[in-house]
Parts: structure tokens; sequence; C-alpha cells
């Protein structure tokens, strides 16, 4: 099996590394089992304190990928169903794992990957980053990413950036409460999350565990509350015919009727 995610553990923090760059680090069966394995793996290794979650090329992560599964005979709707749960089951697991899970980004978040972002306790970002939130032009909504994005943006942002798909920077991030905090280069990226996990290193682990606990307790038990609702809503775009026509033209570089921009 190829291998979409690397692991490497230095004095006690597991680095976990998207590498498909070629699709832009989306969501697929493989990568999504290697890296709940990863971080299943980090739960039991009482030798690692925290977790962090980056990547190789441009983009961070580019959310679903369902070719996968198309290529196994399952409906567009199936598949689509099959992405949700693997959503869901990462974004459960980032939250409820009792180490801390710091994402390190510099390149592009669209999709799912802000769902990891909402997921993580810290996110850092350096001047390559960009985010955007397009479902709506395709006719479909944030639904299963917004159970870890609303506890984290603002009201008015979300209220923003979920409607109008547009694309905002790592600075407008941290205002909106998306990323911790931003860097102007790569190697000041790297400063800060060395910085930060210098801090981690010193935390004991029972002291991680019930500090995490605290930050996450509540908006676990809206994540419990709500999910299956927000993947039936889902579930429900996806199969819509405006969907169809959004991802259709989408695909074909074309604009959907509804598009009433002049650009």
């Amino acid at each position: 099996m190829t291998e979409l995610v690397h692991s490497a553990v230095d004095n006690g923090v597991l680095t976990l590394t998207l590498d498909s760059p070629k699709n832009r680090n989306a969501l697929g069966e493989t990568l999504v089992a290697q890296l709940l394995a990863g971080l299943h793996g980090a739960e039991s290794d009482t030798s690692v304190r925290s977790v962090v979650l980056t990547h190789t090329g441009g983009t961070f992560c580019a959310g679903a990928d369902l070719s996968e599964a198309l290529t196994k005979g399952v409906s567009v709707e199936e598949a689509s169903s099959i992405g949700t749960s693997a959503m869901l089951d990462l974004m459960r697991t980032i939250m409820e794992l009792p180490k801390p899970v710091i994402a390190k980004v510099n390149g592009h978040v669209r999709a799912g990957g802000l769902g990891l972002l909402g997921a993580s306790d810290m996110a850092f970002g350096g001047p390559d980053c960009t985010f955007a939130l397009t479902e709506s032009r395709l006719g479909l909504a944030p639904s299963v990413i917004s159970l870890t994005l609303l506890p984290k943006l603002t009201a008015r942002a979300s209220g923003r950036y979920f409607l109008t798909g547009e694309t905002f920077d790592p600075a407008t991030a941290v205002a909106v409460g998306l990323l911790t905090e931003t860097t102007d280069s790569a190697a000041g990226l790297d400063d800060l999350v060395a910085a930060v996990l210098a801090g981690v290193r010193k935390a004991s682990p029972q002291g991680l565990a019930a500090s995490k606990a605290l930050t996450t307790a509540g908006h676990l038990a809206d994540f419990t509350r709500y999910a299956r609702q927000r993947a039936g809503e889902s579930a429900e775009l996806f199969a819509s015919p405006e969907a169809r026509e959004g991802m259709t033209a989408f695909l074909s570089k074309t604009r959907p009727s509804w598009d009433l921009s002049s650009s």
C-alpha cells in the first residue's frame, strides 16, 4: 500500500504528514485510514506527548476524495456517505485524543481541510495559506465540518464565509478564530511551532489530558448531539438536482444556472 501519511517521532512529538500532493491531500479511503491509524497509535503510545498534523505540497487538504469509493462501483451518493462517515470519524478522533493535536499548515485549505483545523487544539499557518468554504457555490453546505468550525469561528465570520465562498488569508483566519497564530515566513512557522512544542513538552501527560478535556467537553457534547443530523443534511443536499448541476459545472469549468456574478 502506498504510504500517504508519514509518521515521525521526535522527543515525544508525533508528526503526521499528509503526503498525497497529486490530489491535493484529499481525504480518500487510504489516506484517511492511515491518518486514523497514526492518531490511534498516538493515543496508545505513552511516549507520545502531542501530535503535529502537517503536509507536503501547496495544499494542506482539499477535502473529500470520492474516487476510491467510486472505482468500487458504488453510487455517487454512497461514495459521499462513505466520505461523510470518514470525516466525522477523523474530527471526533482528533477531539477525543487525550493529547494536543497541533495543525501546522502553509498552503491552501478547503472543505474537509477546514474541518481538521477546527478539530485541532491549535492551528498555526504560514504566509502561503488560503482558506475558503465554497460549498454554497456547488449547491451544498459545510454541514459536517460545521461541527468543528462553528465553535471556533466568530458568528460574523461564519455568517459571511459559509455563505459567500470568498477566499480569505491567514491574518483574517487568525482574526476570526480559525488559526491560533500566523507568521510571515515558512521559517517563522517552524520556529513558532517549535516554541509551542517546547511548552507542551514541559507539561505532564495527565495535565495535558485533563486540560484538553476542559476545552473540548462542550464541543464534543454538541458534536455527538448533532453529528447524525448534519450527516443527513449533507446526504440530502448531495443527492439534489442543484448539487448535481453545481458539481458538474465545477468539473467542466462552466457556470451553474444560478451564478449571477459578472466574473
